[in-house]
């Protein structure tokens, strides 16, 4: 069994496997009281008037405590996450990575600018933690790359993808979850694939290009080229001196 765990854990893709790792660790580490909760939240007068720029991050590591809501957002995480980074992104982890960056950076600018506007400020003040919403994000995405495939849920009833964040999201409203942590990571996910899908095929530019200092780092990475069947190569010539 644990080898199975560690070859699982092994064969996830680089991206997924940091992110998954740093969140089950921070929240261990929280649950053990090694952390505080306290020093981790997204809290905007202390970003800007204390400096604490680390909550821009580790807000989004943080999936509260280690019960059942917290294993089911670990499995979402990492089917999802792992999903768009091997067959979305395949061979693009630059792009993934800035798939998230982009998601971050609206999330995180959605709860400061909701902040600031009367009658909804109380409301984005409670949003303390955008994890969720990050992973929200990624199913969003991972629904409008997939649309057509068939899903079940809990055996109730069968849907496709295209209708999973729906289904998740009512879901919630079911259960009394709070839904605005859905509903931000559908937006985001919507901004993104707007931008990044819909409107270059409307206008011909492609506003969210992955900077060149993100792709460097991952500049040894393998490319794949999906070539036409009946492509055909010349042998390579050899070297004279």
């Amino acid at each position: 069994m644990a080898q199975a765990v560690e070859d699982w854990y092994k064969q996830m893709p680089i991206i997924t496997r940091s992110y998954l790792t740093a969140a089950v660790v921070t929240t261990i580490g929280c649950t053990l009281e090694i952390i505080s909760p306290h020093k981790l939240y997204l809290n905007p007068i202390r970003i800007v008037q204390k400096y604490e720029i680390w909550r821009l991050v580790t807000n989004f590591l943080y999936f509260r405590n280690m019960d059942l809501d917290f294993l089911f957002h670990m499995f979402f995480l990492a089917r999802y996450c792992k999903l768009l980074e091997e067959n979305s992104f395949r061979g693009k982890t630059a792009d993934f990575l800035y798939m998230l960056l982009f998601g971050a950076t609206v999330l995180t600018g959605i709860v400061f600018i909701g902040g600031m506007i009367p009658y909804l400020s109380a409301t984005f003040a409670n949003i303390l933690f955008l994890s969720n919403s990050l992973t929200f994000m990624m199913v969003y995405i991972w629904s409008k790359h997939n649309p057509f495939i068939h899903m079940s849920f809990l055996g109730l009833f069968t849907f496709t993808a295209a209708y999973l964040p729906w289904v998740l999201l009512g879901f919630s409203i079911l259960v009394g979850s709070s839904t605005w942590g859905d509903l931000l990571g559908m937006i985001a996910g919507h901004a993104y694939y707007f931008l990044e899908d819909v409107y270059p095929r409307m206008t011909g530019r492609h506003p969210l290009k992955t900077p060149s200092f993100i792709k460097a780092l991952f500049a040894d990475e393998t490319v794949v080229v999906a070539q036409p069947g009946n492509a055909r190569f010349a042998p390579p010539r050899d070297h004279q001196d």
